[in-house]
């Protein structure tokens, strides 16, 4: 199961986790998993397109952390963004990815 835990702070995002596997397919033809890149890393190209001092990020074989550094309306607009559509995922597919 992908996990996704997001932090907020003063209702601002500060940071979020995507970690695990969807095990909706195997490696290589999982649509959850591919799904969850897609958005996240759109999601990241986006910001750092726009500011590259906004957020930092953090990619391993467990997963991916993205910190957030700055309050800024496009970037807190956009990681909202994010969250609506892995929601919209889950709604789809609970047994392959929970929000927190």
């Amino acid at each position: 199961m992908i996990r996704v835990k997001v932090e907020k702070e003063n209702g601002h995002f500060k940071k979020i986790s995507i970690l695990g596997h969807a095990m909706y397919d195997e490696y290589g033809k999982d649509i959850v998993c591919s799904a969850v890149s897609s958005i996240v890393t759109t999601t990241i190209n986006g910001i750092l397109t726009i500011d590259k001092n906004t957020i930092t990020y953090l990619a391993s074989s467990k997963g991916l952390t993205i910190r957030v550094l700055s309050n800024d309306r496009v970037t807190q607009l956009l990681l909202n963004n994010m969250i609506k559509l892995l929601k919209e995922l889950e709604l789809k597919y609970k047994e392959n990815i929970e929000i927190k």
